[in-house]
């Protein structure tokens, strides 16, 4: 049996987003494969891509790979009737950039199906958007295969001289890395090395010992 349609095209995803918390919002609704249906015109302006360009991709193409895992499974609980609704932040991929953005999903569930016929994805609206608004770098090849390695130590809690003894360098070479990473990430100290690193999403996010995203290595 066909699954009833749940939103009739972008006018209705339009209004549903419209009607969110009184202001403009992206709005995407979702098959329960998590492949995007339907646009909304303010989604079509966040990721700067036409709609036709948009549907039938997965919505997890549209985030960065940091934050695709603890995503899924949040998605997952959902498909499973475990929850009807969560909120989150995530790291949204444009063409050039990527924003820190809070996301909401809502299941909708059509007619008499008990199961999740579509989700429901909203975005904040690309327009306002200043300075402060959580824009973070391009996915450029920041960092040295040394560097990341080091950034992962210091995000596990790993002091100088062990990281020096893993990475066959001396005390002064590690020492010097990290200067170079404090400059390049425009921070002061390790700790906030560490915050930065995950709010650009440069380490992975739900994953142990720490780890660096690939795209970011040289």
């Amino acid at each position: 049996m066909d699954r009833p349609n749940i939103l009739d095209g972008t006018e209705a995803l339009d209004a549903a987003a419209a009607g969110v918390h009184g202001s403009p919002t992206s709005v995407a609704c979702l098959d329960p494969t998590l492949t995007i249906q339907q646009v909304s015109q303010e989604f079509d302006r966040r990721f700067g891509s036409p709609a036709e360009d948009l549907c039938g991709r997965p919505f997890c193409d549209l985030v960065h790979p940091s934050v695709r895992q603890p995503l899924m499974r949040q998605f997952s609980r959902m498909l499973e009737g475990k929850r009807h609704r969560f909120a989150t932040e995530v790291i949204t991929v444009g063409q050039d950039t990527a924003h820190t953005l809070p996301l909401t999903a809502t299941a909708v569930r059509g007619g008499h199906l008990p199961d999740v016929a579509a989700i429901l994805v909203m975005l904040p609206a690309a327009d306002g958007e200043g300075t402060d608004s959580g824009v973070v770098v391009p996915r450029k090849k920041l960092l040295s295969e040394v560097d990341a390695r080091i950034l992962e130590g210091i995000a596990a809690g790993v002091s100088t001289v062990p990281l020096a003894s893993r990475l066959y360098l001396s005390r002064q070479g590690v020492e010097y890395h990290v200067s170079g990473l404090l400059r390049k990430l425009k921070v002061p100290n390790r700790a906030a090395l560490v915050s930065r690193a995950y709010s650009m999403g440069v380490l992975k996010v739900g994953t142990w010992p720490p780890k660096v995203v690939e795209d970011f290595v040289k």
